[in-house]
């Protein structure tokens, strides 16, 4: 039988080189290192011999992947995973149908960092720690602030074989085009994608890339050879979103025409762009240039422009009703063309993944 299987990694065969015919695989990796940045962020380096098939050709900027934290027994210890064959078209489902207890919890996370080609190639994922005022956490954060070296996980990630460019794989949502001013704005979970996504700009590339975090605490050092100005927004105590929405208002006034280097003041278009509501409770907030529907475009206050074409690109992900306003005052008041913004809700509050 092929797909998801219910013999353990422990009694599973000898690692193998594993096939070019899935876009996607999966990798039984083991913790390498441990590191706190701070209060509210665990970076995990993962490593392993078969990491040397992840990847795609290229910078992974905001890379997606899905991690399978093992479940936990009722005497606290971690039971081995099952191994998950995906190039098995219904391994996902076949997966999802297994007990919770034997199959674990997937989420989602970013690759910090790839170091694949190294003789032990390792990738770093930061783990933002969600606890509540109890300190219970969801089974990721419980995982992650509890890892420790030798513990295993596994990672579903790229293909480097399969995934010859960045576009050939889905999970890579970063795509400026011919943009050369960018606007890059997140929460906390969206630290990771920013950090990898600025190290990667040209040098040319100007703008501003916006990160709301919990306190000064969690300011971390970043780098990035382009000329795009840094700012951390601290919440330290206010809702989550306020000081995000206000830093984004101020960087794209009102009108918000962007032209190479600046955001430019134009008229408002007179074709107002449909922007129907997402009920953020039901689905996921996702739209991205790439997925828009033709009606959206023919719609768009330059319809005849291709995405990728525009001087302008906006990448915005966080918590899902915050990522809803900022798509309202983008998109509605600030008339920018939705061909230049990527909406990505992360999470939901009071949400989890359900997987």
């Amino acid at each position: 039988m092929t797909g998801t299987r219910t013999t353990t990694k422990a009694a599973a065969a000898a690692p193998r080189r594993q096939g070019a015919n899935a876009a996607v695989l999966a990798f039984d990796v083991e913790v390498r290192a441990v590191q706190r940045l701070s209060a509210n962020f665990q970076r995990i380096t993962f490593g392993g011999e078969c990491l040397r098939d992840f990847g795609v050709q290229g910078s992974t900027d905001d890379l997606r992947i899905k991690v399978v934290i093992p479940p936990q027994a009722a005497d606290g210890t971690r039971t081995p995973l099952p191994v998950i064959d995906c190039e098995d078209a219904g391994w996902y489902r076949n997966w999802l149908a297994m007990d919770v207890q034997e199959r674990g919890s997937m989420r989602t996370y970013t690759v910090r960092a790839a170091r694949c080609s190294l003789p032990q190639p390792e990738i770093d994922v930061d783990f933002v720690l969600h606890f509540d005022a109890d300190g219970v956490g969801g089974p990721a954060s419980t995982w992650a602030a509890e890892a420790k070296p030798g513990d295993r996980v596994t990672v579903i990630g790229p293909n480097v074989v399969h995934c010859v460019t960045a576009e050939s794989y889905g999970g890579i949502e970063w795509r400026p085009g011919l943009a050369q001013h960018v606007l890059l704005a997140g929460d906390e979970t969206a630290v990771p994608a920013i950090a990898s996504i600025l190290e990667n700009l040209p040098a040319d590339f100007t703008g501003h890339a916006l990160l709301e975090i919990p306190d000064a605490s969690d300011i971390q050092p970043l780098s990035t050879p382009s000329k795009v100005a840094v700012t951390w927004l601290p919440r330290n105590g206010r809702p989550h979103g306020e000081a995000l929405e206000s830093a984004v208002r101020s960087a794209v006034a009102v009108p918000g025409y962007a032209s190479v280097g600046r955001i430019e003041a134009a008229p408002v278009p007179a074709r107002r762009q449909e922007l129907e509501d997402v009920d953020i409770d039901s689905v996921i907030l996702w739209e991205t240039p790439a997925r828009l529907a033709p009606e959206v475009v023919e719609n768009s206050p330059s319809p005849n422009t291709p995405a990728g074409a525009l001087p302008f690109y906006a990448w915005i992900a966080g918590e899902a009703a915050v990522v809803r306003g900022l798509r309202r005052y983008l998109v509605r008041e600030a008339g920018i063309d939705r061909k230049q913004v990527a909406f990505m809700g992360y999470w939901r509050h009071g949400r989890a993944e359900t997987a």
